[in-house]
């Protein structure tokens, strides 16, 4: 499994990229490993607006439907429209094409309370 060293995770397995005041979100590779073969990312397409540890939408795997969680707060800037006819990026490409959202961070201390690589690692026992 994959856990690059440059990411935040979070415990619920939502990742982050940072990039300035950006950030890139999506589900882990351990995540999406876990749910199986994604079929279905339900992500309000009016959504403006994400908040730390809130809901910003679904992930369908075959067997079954997981929350996704904001890892911090701030802007909806985009969204990955390419989930809505090929799902199966997340399985494929989780840290790539699979991304979900991308935000304007509001505040950028609230990525100090998220997870490094090794701490995500250790979560989740590798």
């Amino acid at each position: 499994m994959n856990f690059p060293d440059n990411l935040k995770y979070t415990k619920d397995h939502e990742w982050i990229l940072v990039e300035g005041n950006t950030g890139t979100i999506g589900i882990t590779d351990y995540a999406q490993g876990e749910l199986g073969d994604v079929v279905f990312v339900d992500i309000d397409p009016s959504l403006t607006a994400v908040y730390a540890g809130q809901t910003f939408g679904t992930i369908e795997a075959v067997k079954t439907v997981s929350d996704l969680f904001g890892p911090c707060g701030g802007k909806v800037i985009e969204i990955n429209k390419a989930l809505t006819d090929s799902p199966e990026l997340v399985n494929s490409d989780p840290y790539g094409k699979g991304w979900m959202i991308k935000i304007e961070i509001n505040d950028l201390s609230e990525l100090n309370s998220l997870l490094d690589s090794i701490a995500y690692k250790q979560q989740i026992g590798q």
